[in-house]
């Protein structure tokens, strides 16, 4: 089963925040209804890529109105977030209660490895990178209402 990064923030916008298992276990499950295998650990790289290009973000449990013994992972200001086929049949397949974020806090966690990102890309001299992340920074201006000029400026340079 092929999934876009924008199908698996469709499943976590369904349910606001799940954790990488949570996750992996919603994505074997819709596996498994459209005939494949049940295997939770098909999914690892598929959402470390969604969380890279940043269809995901990685949030602390303390930015959504439940407690969680793990980082959450919520959609995105890269995303689009599309539902797959039978993905909302998961609200009743999962024990997981919708959750909401508190978008201004995760947007501060999101603006943290953006930037280290940024500097990550920049000494790397890469290019594609510097290019998506420039993407990327406009999207989170929008997504959690902070300033990305310098930022952009500086890839900008880069680039």
């Amino acid at each position: 089963m092929e999934l876009s990064g924008d199908d698996i923030a469709g499943v976590v916008d369904l349910f606001g925040a799940l954790t990488r298992e949570e996750l992996a276990e919603a994505l074997a499950e819709l596996a498994f209804k459209a005939g494949e295998e049940y295997e939770t650990d098909r999914f690892v790289d598929d959402i470390e890529k969604a969380v890279e290009s940043y269809h995901l973000v990685r949030v602390e449990s303390q930015t959504v109105d439940v407690s969680a013994d793990a980082p959450l992972l919520v959609a995105g200001p890269g995303s689009f977030p599309t539902l797959p086929d039978n993905a909302t049949d998961l609200v009743h397949i999962l024990d997981v209660e919708e959750r909401d974020v508190d978008r201004a806090t995760a947007g501060l966690s999101v603006l943290d490895r953006f930037r280290e990102d940024a500097a990550g890309a920049v000494d790397a001299a890469d290019a594609d990178r510097v290019d998506h992340l420039i993407d990327v920074s406009y999207e989170l201006e929008a997504w959690a209402d902070v300033d990305l000029r310098a930022e952009r400026e500086h890839l900008d340079r880069t680039a």
